[in-house]
């Protein structure tokens, strides 16, 4: 790895733990979306040397499809653990359960859908104002227009026209009772 690019990752770090630091200092209630996946790893080792030498001020938050190998649910829990986080889960089987969401037959059924019921659920019952998430803007289109502070309504919907304006490092956490944020540090 070059000096140039070991300068650029260096950058992306410090602009993630400002970012996480700015989402701490800006919401009450927050977590930190983990799907035990590379980006979610990133993240949570970000966020723990964001606060260091304290602990994560916020827990991590796991919508289990319940399709992951026990193996998967392992490692998440082991590294949870070494990252001295606290980690709450919910689960779509509970949503299911619950008639909250319907879930798909046939070859092509899939759960990943169905984690946005789910995962509007545990933003409700928690009361949070802020979820961390680890998308990155070079993954998907759509996710070109997403701001680092995305701000969703109170039926958690994105509209890309009621994005606040972010200029250099300033984020505008300002929200309205029913509504939150997603926050992504790993965005650029």
């Amino acid at each position: 790895m070059s000096e140039t690019d070991r300068g650029h990752l260096s950058l992306l770090e410090s602009e993630a733990v400002h970012v996480l630091r700015e989402v701490a200092a800006q919401f009450e209630r927050l977590a930190l979306l983990v799907s035990g996946g590379k980006d979610s790893v990133v993240v949570t080792w970000l966020a723990r040397k964001a606060f260091a030498p304290g602990p994560v001020p916020f827990p991590l938050l796991h919508i289990d499809t319940g399709h992951n190998f026990s193996e998967t649910l392992t490692v998440r829990d082991r590294f949870v653990a070494q990252m001295g986080c606290t980690l709450v889960v919910r689960r779509v089987q509970d949503s299911i359960d619950q008639s909250r969401v319907y879930e798909e037959t046939g070859p092509t059924a899939s759960r990943t859908a169905l984690q946005t019921t789910t995962l509007l659920d545990a933003i409700k019952e928690l009361s949070l104002d802020a979820a961390v998430g680890r998308a990155r803007r070079d993954e998907e289109k759509v996710r070109t227009k997403e701001r680092i502070f995305s701000h969703r309504d109170a039926f958690g919907q994105w509209d890309p026209k009621n994005q606040r304006p972010e200029l250099w490092n300033l984020y505008n956490g300002c929200k309205n009772p029913g509504e939150h944020f997603r926050a992504f540090p790993l965005s650029n």
